[in-house]
């Protein structure tokens, strides 16, 4: 069990509450085992005013890869849960993306974004929330 650091409990900052999408920057307190490379994660969550279908997912993927300015590596890829719903993931040159969308118990998503490359945070949150016609939408950043 040495291996497993006990950290600070993790703390969270408003850092675009007049945006249209609530910003939060998290910061776990864990150490960075790797500070050498570079590392953004953001986590998109909003809801929707009707069902996000396949052929949505697919193209909110290969748009959010030019929004992000990463480079695809493979086309988007998509699975139905009968017990949970739609998922979508897409492969980038520096990482990748994960979309899911749920019907029930509520009009939901949520996408999860890690890479190896800088990107826009502000301008991704703006786009997944437009390009969903969410009624909100947060994101928190880390």
């Amino acid at each position: 069990m040495d291996d497993i650091s006990q950290t600070a409990v993790p703390t969270t900052e408003v850092i675009a509450p007049s945006s249209s999408v609530e910003l939060v920057q998290c910061s776990a307190g864990m150490p960075d085992l790797a500070p050498m490379i570079f590392r953004q994660r953001l986590v998109i969550e909003g809801t929707c005013r009707w069902p996000i279908v396949e052929d949505q997912i697919k193209r909110y993927l290969t748009q959010l890869s030019e929004v992000c300015g990463m480079r695809v590596l493979m086309e988007p890829v998509t699975h139905l849960s009968e017990n949970y719903g739609w998922a979508g993931w897409v492969h980038w040159e520096n990482s990748g993306a994960h979309f899911y969308a749920w019907d029930s118990p509520l009009l939901f998503f949520s996408v999860d974004i890690y890479t190896c490359q800088k990107f826009e945070v502000q301008k991704v949150c703006e786009f997944t929330r437009t390009f969903f016609q969410a009624p909100r939408a947060v994101a928190m950043a880390y």
